[in-house]
Formats: structure tokens, C-alpha cells, sequence
């Protein structure tokens, strides 16, 4: 599809205003120009009639006293009173021959029309066209009177009618795009906080809400806006607590895998190691070479209760309730470090009082620290990561890096970037995570209610 050029509404506007504006300037100046032409025949027609009644007086007077000597046609007494710039006066005979004739000297303009209006104006109408009116005395026609007006005088008049309107049009035009500007931009302002609110709600603020609008059209498109606003707030509270329960089910359920695991597997390997010391010590009085196998046994089984322990520890982690957040996710990072026997190494920094952080968020927050030194570590390589949990003063704050090689089962494994994205969810909080060449950057955002800012500094 082709990209069109995206215009401001209020230019877009203001532009068909102007052009519709010119287009009436047009229409106008064309009115005028016609009806300037049409008086300007209507003049020398009239001045015709004249010039040929006073011919007739003329000649009635030169048979009423049977002078001898005529001096008809005499056009001097009538000259003098209808004579303008460019005009002419003429009588022609019967057969076509121009006895008198007089014309006025055509003034040169102070600003003469431009060559485009001229051939433009001599295009549309009939310049110099002449008015003939015949001069009948006593039934007989004796000639008729001529008069025109100099074409170069008419054009000029003309130019003179449209520059007015020109000029008109320059002053008026102008100001008044800048008025319908202005009383759009006034009228077009609340789509600013439209757009603002929704820029929010796409920022996940449901809360945001439009106020009354003086327009109806703004005021539909407001209870729209209001509505879906407080549609989506619902939907996604309901949606988080729902996530919240089978968060709370899932950490159930391994809970109860931990003590199945712990009360049975625990105990059987238990059992074998137990049995395998016993079989070393009989083996040691009646076969010697069974001690190897008694032995490796044993490191068997020792190995495995290992790796139970480790899994039991990721199942069922300590009680983050009796131990605090801080001292859970100290034992935590301690744990990595000495199980990644130098492999990988953590660090963690606090800024800020989490005595008093409620046991959900604690819950969570540990769990997803969890999940990130797992990816980090077991399956992007890192050899160093770097945590800081921040205690700001309407959220907590996490940040999580590494230098571990981007890999997509760091994302896809266990919990992975979707479990935290649920949990940080359930917390109404925000999450990015971001891979490069360098190692890979996580950010947590967790909001904390009225109440919880109110306890947290009560108890600091």
C-alpha cells in the first residue's frame, strides 16, 4: 500500500477551509468581473440611446425652422457630458459611412494589468464590442450612433475590480485559517488527554479514566474509553488472581512432592546405604572382593541423596516467612555458590528496609530469583551474576545480570521467562528481560499497595 503523508488534523482542516474559502473568493471575483461587464455594456448602450435622441432632436429642429444650412450630425453638445476615458462617439450613415466620430484619450494605468489577467479576461469576454442605436426621424432611418469604450481601458477597470478582491482575499485568507486553527485546536484539545489515557492504559494503567467533555462526540468516545478501561481492569484483576491461586497450587503441589520424596526416597536410599555398610562388613570376614562392590554402593547412594537434597532444596525452599526475604535470598545465593564450586559466582546487594514485605510478594520474588540463577547458570553459562534488590518508595525493585551466552532454553526451561512473567503478573508488576552478546539483563518491578508503604515505614 502506498504510504500517504499523515497530517495534524487541524492542518488538514484548516486547509479545506482555505481552499473552500478561495474557491468562494473565486466565485466572487468571477460575479464581479461578469457584472462589471454586463454595466459596462448596460453604460454604452444607455450612452448610445442618448447620443441618438439628441441626433433626432437635432434633426427635428434643422427641418422645424427649414434652415437652409445643417450642420447635422453635430456630437460636440452631448460629448461633453458623457465623454469618459477610452470612450468613443460616432454616427454612421445609412450606407455605412462614418461622418463624425470622437474619442477620448485612454489614461496609462499606474499599474497595468499583468499580460496573464489580459489574455484571460480577452478570453472570456467581448473587449471593445460596440453599442449602435439607429437614428429614425419621421420614419426614416437616417444612420445610427456607434459608441465603444477602448478595449485596453475596460481591461484595466476590470484589474482594478479584482485587485481590490485580491487584496481582500490576502488579508482574509490568512486570518482566517489562523481563527479556524486557533478554534479547532481549542475544540480539538481533548484529544490530547485521549491520547494520553490511552498511552497509559497500553502502559497497563487501568486505572486511568477520561473526564466529561463539552462535545457530544468526545463524550461518546469517553464513556467507550471508560467502559473498556474499567472492562479490562476487571478482567485483569480477576486474571491475576486466578494466576495467584494456581501460583499458590503449584507451590503446593511441590511441597507435597518434596515430602513424598523426602519421606520415601529419602528413606529407601537411606535404607541402601545402610544395607551396603552392612554388606562391606560381611563381605570384609567372608568375601574381600565384594568390598568394591559394597563400596561403589554406597557412593551411589550417596550421590543420589545429594542430588535429592539439591532437588528438595528447589521444591521446598526455606521459609521465607520466619526467615525474611533478605536472609532467604542470602541462603539462597550461598547455596549456588558452594554447589557451582567456583563455576559460577553471585552476588547480591540490598538498598532499602524488607522487613515488613508482604509474604506474597517475598514468595514470588524468591521464586523468580530462583528461576533466573537456574537459567544463568545451568543453561546460558554464566560465570557471574550480579543481583540487587532496591526498596524504592512505591515499589521493589530487581535487577538481575549475567554473562552467560543467550540461549534459548535459559527462556524456555522449567518455569522459565513465562512463570515469571505469570508471577510478576499476579503482583501487578512489570518485567522486561532483554539478551545480548554480552549476557542478558532481567528487570522486576513489583508495585506495593497503600497499605504496605504505610507498615514498611512505620516499621522503619
Amino acid at each position: 500500500m502506498w504510504n500517504r503523508p499523515r497530517f495534524d488534523l487541524k492542518v488538514r482542516l484548516t486547509l479545506r477551509v482555505a481552499a473552500i474559502s478561495a474557491a468562494c473568493f473565486t466565485a466572487i471575483s468571477a460575479y464581479f468581473l461578469v457584472t462589471a461587464e454586463r454595466a459596462a455594456h448596460a453604460r454604452i448602450d444607455g450612452i448610445a440611446a442618448i447620443v441618438a435622441k439628441t441626433l433626432e432632436l437635432q434633426q427635428g429642429k434643422v427641418q422645424w425652422v427649414a434652415s437652409p444650412r445643417s450642420d447635422f450630425p453635430n456630437l460636440d453638445p452631448v460629448s461633453a457630458h458623457v465623454m469618459t476615458p477610452g470612450l468613443c462617439l460616432g454616427f454612421r450613415s445609412a450606407s455605412g459611412e462614418m461622418l463624425q466620430r470622437f474619442c477620448s484619450g485612454a489614461p496609462v494605468p499606474a499599474s497595468p494589468p499583468p499580460q496573464a489577467f489580459a489574455a484571460f479576461y480577452r478570453s472570456l469576454f467581448d473587449r471593445g464590442r460596440e453599442a449602435a442605436r439607429p437614428v429614425i426621424v419621421r420614419g426614416t432611418t437616417l444612420g445610427e450612433t456607434v459608441v465603444s469604450v477602448d478595449p485596453t481601458v475596460q481591461t484595466a477597470e476590470a484589474w482594478h475590480e479584482a485587485g481590490r478582491l485580491m487584496i481582500a482575499l490576502a488579508i482574509a485568507l490568512p486570518l482566517l485559517c489562523a481563527l479556524v486553527y486557533a478554534a479547532l485546536a481549542r475544540a480539538l484539545r481533548p484529544t490530547r488527554m485521549i491520547g494520553s489515557g490511552l498511552e497509559r492504559i497500553a502502559g497497563g494503567d487501568l486505572t486511568t479514566r477520561l473526564p466529561p467533555f463539552d462535545l457530544a462526540e468526545l463524550s461518546a468516545i469517553r464513556d467507550v474509553f471508560n467502559h473498556l478501561a474499567e472492562s479490562l481492569d476487571i478482567a485483569l484483576a480477576e486474571r491475576n488472581e486466578l494466576t495467584r491461586k494456581l501460583i499458590a497450587l503449584q507451590d503446593e503441589e511441590r511441597r507435597h512432592l518434596a515430602r513424598e520424596l523426602h519421606d520415601e526416597f529419602g528413606q529407601s536410599l537411606a535404607a541402601i546405604r545402610a544395607l551396603a555398610a552392612s554388606a562391606r562388613q560381611t563381605a570384609a570376614q567372608d568375601c574381600p572382593g565384594l568390598l568394591g562392590e559394597c563400596d561403589s554402593i554406597a557412593r551411589t547412594a550417596t550421590g543420589m541423596m545429594e542430588t535429592l537434597r539439591g532437588a528438595l532444596f528447589r521444591l521446598r525452599p526455606p521459609d521465607v516467612d520466619e526467615l525474611g526475604l533478605v536472609a532467604s535470598l542470602e541462603g539462597l545465593v550461598a547455596g549456588w555458590n558452594g554447589r557451582s564450586r567456583g563455576q559460577t559466582r553471585v552476588d547480591i546487594r540490598f538498598d532499602g528496609a524488607f522487613e515488613n514485605v508482604p509474604a506474597s510478594v517475598s514468595a514470588n520474588l524468591y521464586r523468580i530469583v530462583q528461576e533466573a540463577l537456574t537459567n544463568a547458570a545451568k543453561h546460558a553459562g554464566a560465570t557471574k551474576v550480579s543481583l540487587h534488590l532496591t526498596m524504592a518508595e512505591n515499589e521493589i525493585a530487581l535487577a538481575i545480570d549475567d554473562d552467560g551466552r543467550p540461549n534459548e532454553a535459559a527462556v524456555k526451561s522449567g518455569m522459565g521467562l513465562l512463570g515469571m512473567r505469570e508471577r510478576v503478573a499476579a503482583l501487578r508488576g512489570r518485567l522486561s528481560f532483554e539478551t545480548g552478546p554480552n549476557g542478558s539483563s532481567l528487570r522486576v518491578f513489583i508495585p506495593l499497595a497503600a497499605t504496605d508503604r504505610q507498615a514498611l515505614e512505620h516499621a522503619a
